[in-house]
């Protein structure tokens, strides 16, 4: 009953409220931009290799691999596991859409995380609760969201992630369903607890180290099944896009259409305008807010174009058909068996270990952030192992629970988020648009880009850029 209840809710949420505010946010940020994602696509590369000047702080790129281990991770080999399966090879047609459009909304939400960051002991922070706050002067708002942040990477996100590693495993004779998962989460939940005792530095140092690997890893086997399967991809590119148009199935099953999982599953992956980057983005020390928004075009891009993308082609080349019954781990590891063999299964779990344990680092860098914000200052050590603990207690029950209660939950927070970030990066969108005009001719006289708010007109109090 409980999960009927919650999947009427998520359904209800994606079906009507979303669709709307997503495509057409992301579509007004598109064209307001000039179309950025594209546009500047030689100023994200540069962007991230920008190093603080005093090199001290958080670099564009540390700040881009925190947001992308949250960003990359089990959804991306699951979530489009499960979209192929419940909603059809057109899903990774909308999951692209998605994410073309939302990366210009992951540029707006993360370049006003850097106009209204804070200072702090250890650096700059800040993110949606900061410029709700700042700007709208909505301290209520603005708890309300960090409290739906909490729920989403504290609770929703971690405890789904934790589920989909630990089914990775169903493929070994040794995985036994009544024990397994506890024991795979136990072990999950312990390493994890381990490293959240070092704090927010050790986080951003072992994603640092882990996510590029993980990712290219990743892609060239993604490739290299591609390659071996290549006769396929005509036939293949023909059904993703013959069935994302195919609207009398669509609309004659829209929550289980391949619109709807699409959606759902991209959303989920690169969290474009979902407002958990920000976080992240803002503890960045750049000499222009513009950069760091460029820096998540990127990790979207990463994210779903790339990954998301490696993982569907894999799958759907390899000739193994996507039925309800294989959804989730089982479909990769059938579509990796029959191109790889036994390699294929034990590639896919050492995938999804990586994958796991940065997504849980990351999300949980983003909590640690919105803790202090509503406390309004760094929490103790005593609340900190307390919380830590928590967290840990989290991932290893999320391991023994049903994947559907977990992706619904999981959906409905993120959903919460979605709906207080998106009108609130409207609402602050024309500081947005000044301050890349503003970076747009620096550019364009041949300077290094530098940001003042008087230079866009700001009204608001903020710690930088004075």
């Amino acid at each position: 009953m409980l999960n009927q209840i919650v999947s009427a809710v998520s359904n209800a949420l994606y079906s009507y409220v979303l669709i709307i505010l997503l495509i057409a946010g992301g579509i007004y940020f598109t064209l307001r931009t000039r179309f950025v994602q594209f546009r500047l696509f030689g100023e994200q590369i540069r962007s991230v290799t920008e190093k603080p000047k005093d090199g001290k702080g958080v670099s564009s790129f540390q700040a881009l691999m925190v947001s992308t281990a949250s960003r990359v991770g089990t959804g991306n080999i699951i979530g489009v596991s499960t979209a192929l399966c419940l909603g059809g090879f057109g899903s990774v047609f909308w999951m692209w859409l998605i994410a073309i459009i939302g990366g210009a909304s992951a540029f707006a939400e993360s370049t006003l995380a850097q106009i209204y960051k804070k200072r702090g002991d250890e650096g700059s922070f800040g993110g949606p609760a900061y410029y709700i706050e700042a700007a709208l002067k909505s301290r209520p708002l603005a708890l309300v969201f960090s409290v739906f942040l909490i729920l989403t990477y504290g609770f929703g996100f971690n405890m789904l992630a934790s589920y989909n590693l630990q089914s990775t495993f169903s493929a070994y004779e040794f995985y036994n369903p009544t024990y397994s998962p506890w024991i795979i989460g136990f072990i999950l939940a312990a390493i994890v607890a381990y490293c959240l005792m070092g704090g927010g530095s050790r986080i951003i140092k072992v994603t640092s180290s882990l996510v590029p690997f993980m990712g290219v890893a990743y892609i060239l086997v993604a490739l290299l099944i591609v390659v071996l399967n290549i006769t396929t991809l005509p036939s293949v590119f023909s059904r993703i896009f013959s069935d994302a148009f195919n609207f009398e199935a669509i609309f004659g099953g829209f929550s289980g259409s391949c619109v709807m999982y699409g959606i759902k599953r991209g959303l989920f992956s690169n969290e474009a305008g979902v407002g958990s980057a920000p976080n992240a983005s803002a503890s960045a020390e750049v000499a222009h807010p513009v950069k760091q928004g460029l820096v998540q075009v990127l990790s979207v891009f990463i994210d779903t174009v790339l990954v998301c993308s490696a993982t569907a082609f894999m799958c759907m080349c390899s000739g193994v058909e996507p039925t309800e019954a294989l959804s989730g781990a089982p479909y990769v590891q059938a579509a990796l068996s029959e191109t790889l063999g036994v390699f294929g299964p034990i590639f896919i779990t050492a995938a999804m270990i990586l994958f796991a344990f940065t997504t849980l680092l990351g999300n949980l860098y983003y909590v640690d952030k919105c803790l202090i914000y509503m406390l309004g200052r760094v929490p103790g050590k005593t609340f900190m192992r307390v919380y830590h603990i928590l967290a840990s207690l989290v991932i290893f029950v999320g391991a023994g629970l049903s994947a559907d209660l977990l992706w619904n939950i999981a959906d409905i927070t993120m959903g919460g988020m979605t709906i207080i970030n998106m009108p609130v990066i409207l609402i602050l969108s024309k500081y947005v648009f000044r301050a890349l005009r503003d970076y747009d001719e620096q550019r364009k006289d041949g300077k290094e880009p530098t940001f003042h708010v008087k230079d866009i007109n700001l009204p608001h109090k903020v710690d930088y850029w004075n």
